[in-house]
């Protein structure tokens, strides 16, 4: 099962050689929480994971295109010494990427994904630790990081008789799918001027509608109005959970890049109150007695308690083999070799978001000092 260029899964190939026939370049990825979902569901040994930072531009940098290949042949050395089967075709995959990679756009970083059922990659955002990765499942922590970093959000354009919505994405914003929206104010009825829609309700059923929408794809909200539209639609919205903030102003012919240049403070501001948020919650299940600080309990934790939120620095990688009754963890210092997990934090991050949790990463230094994770438990009834 690849991912096309929608994230929609291809049917799963019977084996390396009939995945090698249906490869097609290691796929070119939109990051969406559908690809991220997607990729954190796969399970197959060996499941390859090369992230390297790259200079954003038409293609990648020349040293950029040299750290891709090493991490190339760092993983083909160890599926050599590990003597994988039908290592040469994953090799020549890994090979294909890599020089495909070099002739296309680049962003910040770039991920290449390779397993013997599934290839991918997925350009990102963010800077990453360059790494070759290889284990049971794909390393994606970096995608989730560059989610929230860049998230999705919802932009409700709103004035006294219309209503847009709009669905953004890193710089781009698109309408929203559906036809609940664009909106108008009846201003007209039959009879004349006396059956107008009065304001109040027709700001009523934007918000209906809206309810709807983010129902479908839930979404931090960024409502752009002038005043007092603004204030008074938060007042009566039923859907002001993840209210990210408010660019006053009429903006129903406003460019989107203008548009996205507005909405792009407002959105920087909200993932500072997140990171806040997230150390808020910490204090408050401190008091509970329900917040894990170290890396052993938080991993048994998350798999047998009820996960809320995990925090994590950004920078916490912790390689470690499983004990052997499968619940705790041994600390290594050979990543290279099979038995070991090459990073635990991004196998945790999986089973909390798996399991309904939220996760925050922090810059280094956020978390109380010796501490570099902090697990929440919802409280118990």
């Amino acid at each position: 099962m690849s991912l096309t260029d929608d994230n929609t899964p291809a049917p799963p190939p019977t084996d390396v050689t009939t995945a090698l026939r249906a490869y097609r370049g290691g796929l070119r990825t939109s990051l969406s929480t559908d690809a991220v979902t997607v990729l954190q569901s796969m399970r197959a040994y060996p499941s390859i994971s090369l992230l390297a930072n790259t200079r954003p531009g038409r293609r990648p940098g020349r040293d950029d295109v040299a750290t891709l290949r090493r991490l190339a042949a760092e993983a083909a050395t160890r599926l050599s010494d590990e003597q994988i089967e039908d290592r040469e075709i994953l090799v020549d995959m890994l090979s294909d990427m890599t020089s495909r990679a070099a002739d296309e756009p680049a962003n910040r970083a770039i991920a290449l994904f390779v397993s013997p059922s599934h290839q991918c990659r997925v350009t990102l955002p963010v800077p990453v630790v360059d790494r070759c990765v290889i284990d049971p499942t794909f390393a994606t922590r970096d995608l989730v990081r560059a989610l929230q970093h860049a998230p999705r959000h919802t932009v409700l354009l709103l004035s006294f008789d219309e209503a847009r919505l709009l669905h953004g994405h890193g710089s781009r914003l698109t309408p929203a799918p559906g036809n609940a929206f664009p909106a108008y104010r009846r201003t007209y009825g039959a009879h004349g001027g006396a059956a107008a829609e009065r304001y109040v309700d027709f700001l009523r059923g934007v918000d209906r509608a809206l309810g709807a929408a983010l129902r479908l794809n839930p979404m931090p909200l960024v409502l752009v109005a002038a005043e007092p539209t603004g204030s008074k639609f938060r007042r009566l919205s039923r859907n002001m959970s993840r209210f990210a903030g408010l660019v006053t102003g009429n903006h129903l012919k406003t460019p989107p890049e203008r548009l996205g240049e507005l909405v792009r403070p407002v959105l920087a501001d909200y993932l500072r109150s997140r990171t806040l948020e997230a150390l808020d919650l910490i204090e408050r299940r401190e008091r509970e007695n329900c917040v894990l600080r170290d890396i052993d309990s938080a991993w048994a934790a998350a798999r047998w308690e009820r996960p809320e939120m995990l925090a994590v620095e950004e920078d916490y990688f912790y390689p470690a083999r499983l004990a052997p009754d499968g619940d705790g963890l041994i600390p290594a210092h050979d990543v290279d070799h099979p038995d070991v997990i090459d990073d635990v934090v991004d196998e945790l991050i999986e089973i909390v978001l798996g399991r309904g949790g939220w996760i925050a990463l922090l810059p280094s230094g956020r978390l109380p000092e010796g501490t570099h994770l902090a697990l929440t438990l919802r409280r118990r009834r």
